[in-house]
């Protein structure tokens, strides 16, 4: 059947998903940490046995932790059926209580939040809440929200049409730009996410894409990396939010610039753009304790 728009409401069943230092090793890499950052090497968040530095964990892993959760029914399963070469992820959010560790398993119970009518598509958007086992209370939140093409025109509620967290018409207040490795969807796949689009040229032909291209959870990695390192001073106990939109594809080896406006008051607006100043995440909001 086509999308369902009796699921909003559903809820999942429970599911588990575990993690090690290593993944949190391994995800740090992969969203470009330890090389040519300027703070230095990022030793915190890429190795385990440094002398006096204890292993910390992005708060974007918060996104990762989760992906393979297991042992049940996704709130999904009843969102209806298309055609998943389809479907884009069109939007994504955090929301930590507290900072993710290296090692935890997680119940997690995810919830259709909504389903709009865009007529040349339908959006599709969820939550998830992740509660720490050990100890039985919330870790973290999750939101994302799909675009899937051709399945609009149900007659559903289109949405807001303002667009949030809209960035102020003047210069940054603050301005990162990191390099992305031609390899980088490579080494990003490693972490779990191994659709071929981001591997396998057969594929990414069929989107009209010149080469595979970048996980977008990637590019928001690198994204999240930059905010915590520039707002927070590399402390991921004090970031807390974040949320955007994803408004264009990247391709692996191409620059990122994250841009940012406010940071004084605990909330930021962010964008970042490629290598040609094309927005490739929009409507950013972040928020972190001062």
């Amino acid at each position: 059947m086509p999308v369902n728009p009796e699921a909003v409401g559903t809820k999942g069943e429970p599911r588990r998903a575990t993690w090690t230092a290593d993944d949190c090793l391994l995800y740090s890499l992969g969203i470009g940490a330890g090389v040519a950052d300027p703070v230095g090497q990022e030793l915190e968040f890429t190795t385990e046995n440094t002398a006096g530095v204890d292993q910390k964990v992005f708060p974007t892993f918060a996104v990762l932790a989760g992906f393979n959760a297991k042992g049940g029914r996704s709130a999904m399963s009843e969102a209806g059926t298309w055609d998943n070469r389809m479907l884009v992820h069109g939007e994504q959010g955090i929301k930590l209580h507290r900072p993710v560790p290296t090692d935890g398993e997680v119940e997690m119970v995810d919830e259709i939040t909504h389903i709009l009518d865009k007529g040349k598509g339908a959006v599709i958007g969820t939550k998830a809440v992740a509660t720490l086992v050990s100890d039985g209370e919330p870790l973290f939140e999750t939101t994302s929200a799909v675009f899937i093409m051709g399945e609009g025109g149900f007659g559903g509620d289109r949405g807001p049409s303002e667009k949030p967290n809209v960035a102020p018409d003047r210069e940054p207040d603050h301005v990162v730009t990191y390099e992305t490795r031609p390899d980088q969807a490579l080494l990003y796949r490693l972490c779990g996410d191994r659709n071929p689009l981001h591997s396998d040229k057969q594929f990414s032909d069929v989107g009209g894409f010149p080469k595979p291209i970048l996980h977008g959870l990637c590019t928001y990695g690198f994204t999240g990396r930059a905010l915590l390192h520039t707002l927070c001073d590399s402390d991921p106990a004090r970031f807390t939010a974040m949320e955007a939109r994803f408004s264009s594809p990247v391709l692996p080896g191409e620059k990122l610039t994250i841009r940012m406006w406010g940071s004084g008051d605990g909330e930021a607006i962010f964008q970042t753009a490629g290598g040609d100043g094309r927005v490739v995440i929009d409507n950013g909001a972040v928020q972190f304790t001062t």
